[in-house]
């Protein structure tokens, strides 16, 4: 097949982008089907009529035109079905606005009067299960005995008292799930309630992100349970 020069290029509407070339046309390295069909006439026109070009040669370049041009058209197919389903979380996510969701997290915001409830999900039977509820400071204010549980999803309700019974002051709480398994001390998944307060949307991965009500920033992938 003969090489296109930048002089074959020329003679058939196309420019040769170099590193010396002082051309203003747009600059691109992409062919489109015209620009394909006219290199290959010119390639016929210029072939040398004692090795003309193989049958198999020509019918191997339109080969890979083709799957180039499939290539782009499904990427593009892609992209356009991203858009719908991105566009389509979002309007699901906009409906949790005001909604209480269950999801993983360690810390909870105590107001003052009201309590705090989670929940930890089982993958087998626990022996032991306690819920550790700390302050800012550290400091273990109550510990709630869960006992034994079965598998599955487990739930938990914190009233705001200490262990004294008096009432923890509002503020942030830090809440840590363990359970007994053959004498050894385990940690287990921690998660909580909270109320949506609005729904973002992260910029640079195209997520969504729920804010939620004492629980802070939650992805909306991470959501458990709605409701």
């Amino acid at each position: 097949m003969t090489d296109m020069t930048s002089d074959n290029l020329s003679g058939i509407g196309l420019t040769s982008y170099g590193g010396s070339s002082t051309t203003t046309q747009k600059k691109t390295d992409k062919l489109g089907q015209s620009d394909f069909l006219k290199l290959m006439t010119t390639q016929l026109a210029t072939q040398d009529p004692m090795k003309p070009m193989e049958n198999g040669d020509f019918l191997a370049q339109m080969a890979q035109f083709s799957t180039v041009t499939g290539i782009e058209d499904l990427t593009k197919q892609f992209s356009a079905l991203s858009l719908s389903l991105n566009q389509g979380q979002a309007l699901q996510a906009a409906a949790l606005v005001g909604k209480n969701v269950l999801a993983p997290a360690t810390s909870a915001e105590l107001v003052e009067g009201q309590s705090i409830t989670g929940a930890t999900d089982l993958s087998a039977s626990a022996k032991q299960v306690t819920v550790e509820v700390t302050d800012v400071s550290g400091q273990v204010i109550r510990n709630l005995d869960l006992g034994a549980l079965s598998p599955g999803l487990q739930e938990f309700s914190w009233d705001g008292l200490k262990s004294d019974g008096t009432a923890a002051a509002a503020g942030t709480y830090q809440f840590k799930i363990t359970a007994q398994t053959d004498g050894k001390t385990e940690a287990l998944t921690t998660l909580l309630n909270g109320q949506v307060k609005n729904v973002a949307s992260d910029s640079q991965t195209g997520g969504l992100t729920l804010n939620v009500q004492g629980l802070g920033n939650i992805k909306f992938g991470d959501v458990y349970r709605i409701g």
